[in-house]
């Protein structure tokens, strides 16, 4: 079925991957978005992730909206200056500043999560399984939250100091969704970062981090307010 929505490119963040938008998913394609893409990124690095992006959005013919999660603003905020990106939605999501990492962001308000990461010997950041839960995703369910824990996908510790390049958010028209019970970006920083780039609207959501998988239709109405804004 024919459709003009532009195709919509979903990227996830760190401690999981592009399953993280399962929820999501299905409501987009309800809603009558025919052309869907969910990026696996490696979580390598900034510029590894942003390429690995870039590569998926060049494939597609036409415009493409991008919508981040957690890191995953990073990543599109570093990967949206392609000229078919039409636009950018950030959900629960960093959106650095030309020079800002994660750890110079989570630096300026610190969240209480952070005391749950525990690096490797090979030098991935993990959440410990027992308190993931907590950290990540305290409105989930157990058994969601014990599965989003068991597949967790670590980053390496690179990405979280990658220094970021100058922000797409700066030419392309922004989205965001601030969750207020955030423990993995503190909502003060969140808010912080959503004015600064002046959005074309910013919701709050009473959600912890992972707001994509406990209230995917609030997020699936903000991609929508998106779509409709662009014309």
């Amino acid at each position: 079925m024919a459709t003009n929505k532009p195709t919509v490119v979903l990227v996830h963040g760190f401690w999981g991957g592009a399953a993280h938008w399962a929820k999501v998913i299905p409501e987009l394609r309800r809603r009558g978005y025919d052309s869907l893409h969910a990026v696996e990124n490696p979580l390598t690095s900034l510029a590894d992730d942003a390429a690995r992006t870039q590569q998926m959005i060049k494939q597609v013919d036409g415009p493409v909206l991008l919508v981040g999660h957690s890191y995953g603003g990073a990543v599109i905020t570093e990967a949206g200056d392609l000229p078919n990106v039409v636009g950018l939605v950030y959900v629960a999501a960093f959106a650095p500043d030309k020079g800002e990492s994660l750890a110079s962001i989570g630096e300026v308000v610190p969240a209480p999560g952070g005391a749950s990461i525990a690096p490797d010997s090979d030098g991935y950041l993990w959440i410990k399984q027992d308190e993931f839960q907590q950290a990540f995703c305290q409105d989930l369910p157990d058994d969601e939250a014990l599965v989003m824990a068991v597949t967790q996908k670590a980053p390496l510790g690179a990405a979280y100091v990658s220094p970021a390049g100058e922000p797409a958010w700066r030419n392309k028209p922004a989205w965001y969704q601030v969750s207020t019970e955030d423990r993995m970006i503190h909502p003060d920083n969140e808010r912080r970062m959503a004015a600064r780039m002046n959005p074309r609207k910013v919701i709050e959501l009473n959600a912890g981090h992972a707001s994509l998988a406990s209230q995917p239709l609030p997020i699936v109405d903000l991609i929508d307010d998106a779509v409709r804004d662009l014309g």
